[in-house]
């Protein structure tokens, strides 16, 4: 007789070993195992081989040959239809593959069999979800958790669908279910600290993200969540540890470059922020944000052009964003672009009426173009919005005082100690002395406090005299040394300190005040505006300066100041660009030119001093040699008029009573020269202003300057 041999009595040894591979992660050599098993085409014993079959299509699915493991549970079924997790494992693929319609067709096939399968409702609720229909999917999930009310992915997915419907409360309640059932569970902690974040419970939102980062520390959207939340709390340098890490896990991780640009724009690095954004953008040329957030970076490296470029390929990503339309308007005001920056910001509040910054921005564009009614309602709709709005609060109070509502105006403009952008709102912790308030002074000591500019003081040293009137017994005065000497001789100060000397004597003094304050406290209007202060002159600097002046001849002397401080935040627009723009005065007949100028613009005014006689117009440079205003005070008292920009020059002159001719910008012209006016209440008969429109250059309003010169010294 002759034997023959059969593989049947190996197969289980076979199914074992591949279980085993598979089990291991091994599954192209489980798939391996099994390929002489269950052959490539459908068999009349494949009922029998259901097992193996299945086996056999989660390895192919394990090795990524979906066609293969779709063809074998089709084999599965085929042959057993009540074989369920055949059914499982196909509906699980072809979710997973994002095939939904087809997906869910196989979810409910499988219910259908098996009411009561927990893990089938909830993963027809992922489907339903997928394909929209929130309800349907938020029924499955409770269906799911009907059967099994520890499913901790029912749980999750049941907050996700609620989370995204508002329903706050009851979101939470789910993912904390979810937590509960598995307190290790990453991404439940992670969705529950974004809706805590969401409802303003900061310290549980952290909590919860670093419960996420502690059962996953390498899970980058936690870090880029936990790095976001990091960043609004100020805590720059975690955020940009937690951003990197994300971005070291995932590399093209959009929304962590992103939010790593954010971060380093924060921490002022901002050539390292835009690095990020482009990387950003470079992988999703289409991602709003980053676009946006690029133009934020460049306009604050004042590469406009670029900034202005960024801004807009957001906006046709976006038209209706008004934040973008926001900041584009912004950038359009500093560059002059006063009618687009209009029409922007108009349209960003088209879009959104409710950000107050900008109707403050509108507000300022409002002023510049000269409707100020306009720009006065716009910033009382930005304070409306936001109350504790410093910026908005200071440009009203500038321009009530502008238009000479003064009453209103100082008493907002008193609202600078509440800024903590301003330098004012250190000085009350800086002086352990009262702040005065208006309280009576008779008998009590002030210390007047310099927080403003050298301008501002000159101009407002006037009001120490009213303050002795009111029966002050001693009044101090804390400055820098530049204004030690002219303000010694001036009445109604009794000392004069450094502000180190004026701090640590703040607790001998009954109260401390600025004197810009002194318009609030006294009452100060338009038409009871206090005489200039009256500075002393240095005999014996008159006479030095006399015969430094004696050297132009015969003529009227005119001194010259065409810059200010670089520092000052309006230099760009209030200073002349160089004294050759005031070439058209050269042409007056007989005038004798001397420069006051210091520091900027000093060596134009050297380099025509050393041309002599071969100069356009030769020129008498003083600057360089004056040491403090009590020089300047003595040169400019022996002059016909003084010629400026808006300076502490023109203060001086104008209080010592030299004709002064201010020449004003038309970008953002200071509130103390008020509106529209050709002259100071400041300085009555003293100050002429000259005003450059806004559509013009400095050439037409120096020009006005050389035909009020023929006028007044051509007769």
């Amino acid at each position: 007789m002759t034997s023959t041999t059969t593989d049947a009595p190996i197969q289980p040894d076979r199914q074992q070993e591949a279980s085993a591979l598979s089990a291991q992660g091994r599954f192209a050599e489980a798939l391996a195992v099994l390929a002489p098993l269950v052959g490539t085409h459908a068999r009349a014993d494949d009922a029998a081989l259901a097992e193996t079959l299945h086996l056999a299509a989660l390895c192919a699915l394990g090795t990524g040959k979906t066609d293969m493991a779709h063809a074998l549970w089709q084999r599965c079924i085929d042959a057993r239809p009540a074989f369920v997790d055949a059914w499982h494992g196909l509906a699980a693929m072809l979710t997973a593959l994002g095939q939904w319609a087809a997906a869910e067709t196989l979810w409910r096939r499988l219910l259908a069999m098996d009411p009561a399968h927990a893990d089938a409702h909830s993963n027809l609720g992922i489907v339903l979800h997928r394909l929209g229909r929130a309800q349907e999917a938020e029924l499955a999930y409770r269906m799911a958790l009907a059967r099994q009310p520890g499913h901790v992915d029912a749980h999750y997915n049941l907050g996700i669908v609620l989370h995204e419907a508002g329903r706050r409360d009851e979101a939470e309640a789910a993912y904390r279910a979810a937590l509960a059932a598995n307190p290790r569970y990453a991404r439940a902690h992670n969705n529950l600290g974004t809706l805590l974040r969401e409802r303003g419970r900061i310290e549980e939102a952290e909590e919860a993200w670093r419960q996420a980062l502690l059962a996953e520390p390498q899970y980058p959207e936690a870090l880029n969540n936990y790095g976001a939340l990091l960043k609004s709390l100020g805590r720059l340098m975690e955020a940009e540890l937690a951003c990197r890490l994300a971005i070291k896990i995932r590399p093209d991780y959009v929304e962590a470059l992103n939010n790593l640009g954010c971060v380093l724009t924060e921490l002022k690095r901002q050539p390292e922020a835009e690095l990020f954004y482009r990387q950003a953008l470079a992988l999703r040329p289409d991602h709003v944000d980053a676009h946006y957030n690029l133009g934020v970076t460049l306009q604050q490296l004042e590469r406009y052009p670029e900034a202005e470029a960024a801004y807009r390929t957001a906006l046709r990503l976006a038209p209706a964003r008004a934040e973008t339309l926001n900041n584009l308007g912004c950038m359009l005001s500093m560059l002059g672009r006063l009618p687009e920056a209009l029409e922007t910001l108009r349209a960003a509040l088209a879009c959104n009426a409710d950000i107050a910054q900008a109707h403050f921005n509108l507000g300022g564009v409002l002023k510049e173009l000269g409707a100020l009614d306009e720009a006065e309602a716009a910033y009382r709709r930005a304070i409306a919005l936001a109350p504790d709005y410093g910026d908005a609060v200071f440009r009203l109070a500038t321009l009530l005082i502008t238009v000479g509502r003064y009453e209103e105006g100082w008493r907002l403009y008193e609202r600078r100690y509440e800024n903590t952008g301003f330098v004012h709102f250190a000085s009350r912790e800086m002086l352990s002395c009262a702040h005065w308030q208006g309280e009576p002074l008779a008998g009590k000591s002030l210390l007047l406090w310099q927080e403003d500019g050298l301008g501002d003081m000159l101009q407002f040293a006037r009001y120490a005299r009213l303050i002795k009137a009111q029966g002050a017994a001693h009044v101090a005065f804390g400055c820098v040394d530049a204004l030690h000497r002219v303000l010694a001789g001036v009445e109604g100060i009794d000392a004069v300190h450094t502000h180190a000397e004026a701090t640590t004597r703040a607790a001998q003094f009954d109260y401390w005040a600025s004197p810009l304050s002194m318009p609030l406290r006294l009452a100060t209007s338009v038409d009871t505006t206090p005489p200039p202060t009256r500075f002393a002159l240095d005999p014996t600097l008159a006479r030095k300066w006399a015969a430094r002046l004696e050297t132009l001849g015969d003529g009227p002397r005119i001194g010259l100041v065409w810059k200010g401080n670089p520092k000052h935040h309006n230099d760009h627009h209030r200073s002349v660009p160089s004294l050759a723009a005031l070439a058209p005065l050269w042409s007056v007949p007989g005038l004798k030119f001397v420069s006051l100028q210091k520091g900027a613009g000093e060596d134009e005014a050297a380099e025509a001093q050393r041309a002599g006689a071969d100069a356009p117009q030769p020129i008498l440079h003083l600057g360089a040699e004056i040491a403090d205003f009590v020089d300047t005070a003595a040169i400019v008292s022996q002059l016909d008029l003084l010629i400026c920009v808006d300076t502490s020059t023109a203060h001086l002159a104008a209080s010592l009573g030299t004709p002064c001719w201010v020449m004003l910008p038309s970008r953002d012209v200071d509130w103390r020269w008020l509106h529209a006016r050709e002259d100071s209440p400041w300085y009555p008969q003293t100050v002429r202003l000259f005003r450059q429109a806004v559509d013009e250059t400095w050439r037409a309003p120096i020009e006005r300057v050389r035909q009020a010169c023929l006028q007044r010294f051509s007769r």
